[in-house]
């Protein structure tokens, strides 16, 4: 992962706007029904690559005791600015060291798998956070995920006889990301591979997005009612095995 690289593109990238749209409603909605599922009061949570706080500060708000790492500096004096209650500190995913071994009740890991490149970096960004999860806690991991980028960047989008020229994907229309590359993408059978390699038990596992972001000028064309009636939708699907593959994020559920 080139840090200033991605430092450069979250001082201009705004993701709190992103998730404050329709398509990002549905991640967050989602995202958080399933955090709730596993809080219980007085639980501390950490969350880790927290962007400017959208699930930060909404935890906090509810009371819970939160810590938020963050890459960027930018985005660490905006989730102070929304609540000084939340403990923040610039860090990097991988390398957690000032963080005490088995910490914290609930542990969220959303944004930095999609940044980091190499398998190394991503075990061991996953085995530290790993180490602060307390013996019975849950951990939150998200990714996004190959085939959504195949079916929307390389068909839709047109790009896909550039990439197989550039060797950007591979025979299996797999995408290879370099060290220089923004996003890293994946398939299911590789997140397993990482839980097994660092010995994390799945309890469930959603697509935090469904069908979202391939829908995304019709949702916002949708009425609140029928946008509600596509939440109820998403929600009793989105642990479906055949709707995760192909869904732009995914979320892990993990414990020891």
């Amino acid at each position: 992962m080139n840090e200033e690289n991605l430092i450069t593109y979250y001082n201009k990238f705004n993701e709190e706007k992103r998730l404050n749209t329709r398509h990002g409603q549905v991640e967050f909605i989602t995202s958080m029904k399933y955090i709730h599922d596993y809080l219980k009061p007085g639980m501390r949570i950490l969350d880790i690559g927290a962007g400017t706080g959208k699930y930060a500060y909404s935890l906090a708000l509810e009371g819970y005791e939160v810590t938020a790492i963050e890459l960027v500096k930018h985005n660490l004096r905006v989730i102070e600015k929304k609540n000084d209650s939340i403990h923040c500190f610039q860090g990097n995913a991988t390398k957690l060291n000032f963080l005490d071994d088995e910490s914290f009740d609930l542990v969220i890991l959303f944004g930095p798998m999609y940044h980091l490149i190499s398998k190394e970096d991503k075990i061991k960004a996953l085995k530290e956070a790993k180490r602060v999860l307390k013996k019975d806690g849950i951990l939150f991991v998200a990714y996004c995920m190959n085939d959504y980028c195949i079916i929307t960047h390389g068909f839709k989008d047109l790009f896909i006889k550039d990439a197989k020229a550039n060797k950007e994907i591979d025979d299996n229309y797999h995408c290879l990301s370099k060290d220089t590359d923004l996003y890293s993408v994946v398939r299911l059978e590789e997140i397993d591979e990482l839980n097994n390699i660092v010995d994390l038990k799945r309890i469930k596992i959603v697509t935090s997005d469904g069908p979202a972001n391939y829908l995304r000028p019709y949702l916002n064309k949708m009425d609140e009612e029928t946008f509600k009636l596509f939440i109820d939708y998403h929600l009793h699907t989105c642990e479906r095995k055949d709707m995760l593959g192909a869904a732009a994020h995914t979320i892990d559920i993990l414990k020891k």
